[in-house]
C-alpha cells in the first residue's frame, strides 16, 4: 500500500478493509513507512512496512506489490 493511500484511509470515516498476510488489520499508528497494527482475530499488535499491507479490492496481481 502507499503513503499516500494509507493516509486517505485514515482521514475517511467509512471503513477501509485492510489486510496483512491474508489477514483483516485495522492501523493503530504510522511513522513514515511503518505502521503499527492490530489484528482483528485479537493476535498481538506488530510493525510492519506499510507496503505489506493491502486492500482486498486491489486485484491478486498488486497485493503483494513492493514499492
Amino acid at each position: 500500500m502507499e503513503y499516500t493511500r494509507i493516509h486517505e484511509i485514515l482521514k475517511n470515516k467509512d471503513i477501509q478493509e485492510i489486510y496483512y498476510e491474508d489477514k483483516p488489520v485495522w492501523v493503530q499508528e504510522l511513522k513514515n513507512n511503518v505502521a503499527t497494527i492490530g489484528f482483528l482475530d485479537g493476535s498481538q499488535a506488530r510493525d510492519v512496512y506499510i507496503e505489506e499491507l493491502y486492500e482486498e479490492d486491489v486485484p491478486n496481481t498488486q497485493k503483494r506489490k513492493q514499492f
